[in-house]
């Protein structure tokens, strides 16, 4: 990404630098001279509408059909079933609320929206036991078990739907919050390129505040977003533009004290004000913040990898890859005769693969190409379209008609279910590396082995083989840093998608 501080020429109308309207900036002088307090946008209220009424909606519904049919089965009906359909309305209600499920801050956001959906759920089942247990109800066995359960199933899918809706606005160009940044050239940089890059977080960088006083930046844009001021005028520019969002950066300007005088300049206006920390790449439920003698800490949590969410996960690997290979074994059996018949060769492709904690195991695929292919590689180097220690081309010759069927929907993977079967995969996780790709690991890269590797990941909803090997290596680093229960669930989720897409599957 290139960096660009330039002074404007002397006829340039107003000082305005010229940015094309797709890209959604606006002139400087049309930023500067905009109204101070932009009040929340409606798109937001309505968003946040929707999406209570779609929950709300979700619990009547199922309590109404699913609750009649439980009360209608219990044997205990001399508890108005009507009062505990109207408990179990209000433990989730008043659990959503309690969570803050209905924040605009998370609706739309990462795994975070999901987390606090799911955390409600499970404290509307618990509040709804312990009630019902020190008041000796009966029959509210059925509402905890079954109805709860029911609410989950449907608002989970309507909020990923509206998610969707409003992603695909995002992507248009509607329905971003803007935002100024103040920081360093560099991390300022970065920030503009990870919005451009992921539109659907939500975020317009339509301003940059940068340097001290001191230092000579002038007006001029960084990566095509104008340079409106230093950062000791950017109190003074928030005011005047009316942004939605102030990120602060990292960068040598910004003490304790003037973070804290920034604050205070910004109360009273619309302005959320957001501070980047030193660690960019560890966000999620390892972050908290707490005071510790007046000064507030920024506290990171160590990555879990035991303790009783890891036991969720592994029997969550085991059921669902029993399921999965119950269910999908005519399928499988198929392909495999398919496979057989086209070339007479072996159904199966085995190979060394390093899994958690280095140790190597032998992954299971369904075999795409002719067989001997890993003789003919060293003839194909030149036309290597991987980055890194990877080697892929899109028009291998190698491949067989049938093993471009498989690989475009990625069918070739799913014996990779007999891996999480036996416990040396996991259903979500990291790529599961080849052991040339591990000599050549630094220490960083090193930490993708503390889980296990997974059959899909963050890198297989983002792009797979179409991603720079850095930012794959990348999002498996966050995977590691970041996992939780919520995230692999997103991520099972989307992997459907990306299936059907086939996108940067070759």
């Amino acid at each position: 990404m290139r960096v660009r501080v330039r002074q404007l020429r002397r006829g340039d109308a107003a000082g305005a630098v010229s940015i094309p309207e797709p890209l959604g900036f606006l002139p400087r002088q049309q930023i500067e001279d905009r109204p101070a307090a932009r009040p929340v946008a409606t798109w937001e209220v309505k968003y946040r509408r929707v999406v209570m009424a779609s929950d709300l909606g979700s619990i009547v519904a199922v309590v109404l059909l699913v609750g009649s049919l439980v009360a209608h089965s219990s044997t205990a009906n001399d508890f108005p079933p009507l009062l505990l359909a109207g408990a179990t309305v209000i433990a989730v209600v008043a659990s959503l609320t309690a969570c803050r499920a209905w924040s605009t801050a998370v609706l739309g956001q990462e795994a975070e929206e999901f987390r606090r959906l799911g955390k409600a759920v499970v404290a509307a089942a618990v509040v709804l036991a312990v009630v019902s247990l020190g008041l000796g109800v009966p029959g509210v066995r059925g509402w905890i078990f079954l109805v709860v359960p029911a609410i989950a199933l449907v608002a989970f899918p309507l909020r990923y739907i509206l998610r969707q809706l409003l992603h695909s606005r995002r992507r248009a160009g509607r329905c971003l919050l803007p935002v100024m940044v103040a920081g360093s050239v560099e991390t300022a940089t970065d920030l503009i390129a990870r919005t451009r890059r992921e539109p659907h977080n939500g975020w317009r960088v339509e301003a940059v505040c940068a340097g001290g006083v001191a230092e000579p930046i002038g007006h001029g844009d960084i990566e095509g977003v104008p340079v409106v001021g230093h950062l000791d005028q950017l109190a003074d520019r928030v005011r005047r533009g009316g942004y939605r969002v102030v990120a602060i950066t990292p960068d040598p300007y910004w003490t304790p004290l003037r973070l804290q005088r920034l604050a205070w300049q910004l109360e009273g206006t619309s302005t959320e004000m957001v501070v980047a920390p030193v660690l960019m790449e560890v966000a999620g439920p390892r972050v908290h913040i707490t005071g510790v003698l007046g000064l507030p800490l920024l506290r990171v949590s160590a990555p879990t990898f035991t303790g009783a969410r890891r036991v969720v996960k592994e029997i969550v690997d085991k059921v669902g890859a029993l399921l999965l290979l119950t269910i999908l074994s005519p399928i499988l059996l198929g392909i495999a005769a398919a496979i057989r018949l086209g070339d007479r060769g072996p159904a199966l492709y085995r190979q060394q693969r390093v899994g958690k904690d280095g140790k190597p195991f032998t992954i299971l695929k369904f075999r795409t190409m002719v067989v001997g292919a890993d003789r003919h590689r060293a003839e194909l180097l030149a036309g290597n379209e991987a980055a890194g220690p990877l080697f892929k081309m899109r028009r291998d010759p190698r491949v067989t008609p049938i093993g471009a069927v498989l690989r475009r929907f990625s069918i070739d993977e799913l014996p990779q279910l007999v891996n999480v079967l036996l416990g040396t995969m996991s259903l979500v996780g990291p790529r599961p590396p080849l052991p040339k790709e591990v000599e050549a690991y630094g220490p960083d890269m090193l930490r993708r082995l503390l889980v296990k590797p997974g059959l899909t990941g963050l890198w297989q909803v983002s792009g797979r083989s179409d991603l720079p090997w850095d930012e794959s290596v990348r999002l498996d680093l966050r995977y590691v840093e970041d996992w939780s229960l919520a995230l692999d669930a997103l991520i099972l989720w989307k992997t459907v998608r990306a299936v059907l897409r086939g996108q940067g599957a070759y």
